[in-house]
């Protein structure tokens, strides 16, 4: 996972972050790949960074750049 040294979020922040990534993970078909788990945390972590709030935006964004993300 990517280093974010200057990211801070509230406690609330951070349970949204938590729920977005779990219905992100949840969605995915099975067997889970733990490099798209954490492309998916460092989309959340990049959108909330950057001002976003909403648990919902959060997931479909991550969801978004994990099908439009290069595989190496």
């Amino acid at each position: 996972m990517k280093n974010f040294p200057d990211a801070a979020f509230e406690p609330d922040m951070i349970e949204a972050m938590t729920a977005a990534l779990e219905r992100a993970v949840a969605s995915l078909p099975e067997p889970v790949i733990a490099s798209h788990v954490n492309l998916l945390a460092e989309s959340i972590l990049r959108t909330a960074q950057a001002g976003e709030r909403d648990i919902a935006t959060l997931e479909r964004i991550a969801l978004l750049e994990l099908q439009v993300t290069p595989r190496t």
